[in-house]
């Protein structure tokens, strides 16, 4: 005797089957996006709209944030921190306008203001942070050379955290991002004979210049490399799309490929010539 679930399996079988594959098709065109994080939606290698994009003083719960629908395998979800971040620097040697050498330690927040232009310009908010930190290095030279050491340790200082801040905020500005403030947390006296502090100090200089101009160059390099992969997405699509069988052939070639042409493998394959698999190689 059939029991009660085998026949309602019998009998609603088509409807189960439609339901769980509708259920399934749905679960792939939603994502949650979170209310600390935006979201680029990015189209074969385009980015095509952003959710819960950074708006000040605006409410939790009226930002955007939520359900968010997409077109499965055509659109990819970039989530990118909306909150306040930091870029801290290690203990650095900074000589002062009465050349005073000094052990400086400094720390600046940010948060991406523009998510579109972040994403083509470093990808992710930790490559930010990466090419902030060189630059953060270089402004607070350049702003600490021009005082003397005691005028850091006056009112004076807090001008010249606001000059480095709009310094370093010029840059990050180029990579989609906000500098929110700068401090410095220590600027000591550094310990040592003077001649072995002096090279140091000539070294770590070199070190950072060179370090800015490899970021530059980075960032220069992932616009190029973000331009490229949206063109050849585009290409792809419009090639594959005026040709779908020619689309199921090249699938199948590179199938192929990794499947076959394994170097060094021991692994025997033996499959019926009329496989469905081999499709590709019994022509039309």
């Amino acid at each position: 005797m059939p029991t009660v679930l085998e026949e309602i399996w019998q009998r609603y079988r088509l409807l189960i089957v439609a339901v769980a594959a509708l259920a399934i098709v749905l679960s792939s065109c939603v994502t949650v996006v979170d209310e600390t994080e935006q979201a680029v939606i990015v189209r074969l290698g385009d980015p095509n709209r952003v959710v819960n994009r950074f708006r000040p003083n605006t409410d939790f719960g009226k930002t955007g944030a939520g359900l968010v629908w997409r077109i499965p395998f055509f659109e990819q979800v970039v989530r990118i921190d909306k909150r306040v971040l930091d870029v801290s620097l290690e203990r650095q040697q900074v000589t002062s306008a009465d050349q005073r050498r000094l052990e400086v330690d400094a720390f600046a927040r940010f948060r991406v203001i523009d998510p579109v232009k972040m994403y083509q310009t470093a990808g992710t908010v930790d490559r930010v942070s990466e090419q902030l930190q060189p630059i953060l290095n270089s402004v607070l030279r350049q702003e600490l050379g021009k005082r003397t050491f005691g005028s850091l340790l006056t009112a004076d200082r807090g001008q010249a955290m606001a000059n480095i801040r709009r310094g370093l905020d010029r840059e990050a500005r180029e990579y989609g991002a906000q500098v929110i403030d700068v401090r410095i947390k220590r600027a000591d006296l550094p310990d040592g004979a003077p001649l072995e502090s002096a090279f140091t100090r000539m070294a770590t200089a070199r070190q950072q210049e060179a370090a800015t101009i490899r970021a530059q160059g980075q960032k220069a390099g992932q616009i190029i490399r973000a331009q490229a992969q949206a063109s050849a997405s585009k290409t792809y699509a419009d090639s594959f799309g005026k040709d779908p069988q020619f689309y199921d052939f090249y699938r199948a070639m590179q199938s192929y490929d990794k499947t076959f042409a394994q170097k060094g493998s021991q692994t025997s394959i033996i499959l019926s010539p009329d496989n469905d698999y081999l499709r590709q190689f019994r022509g039309k």
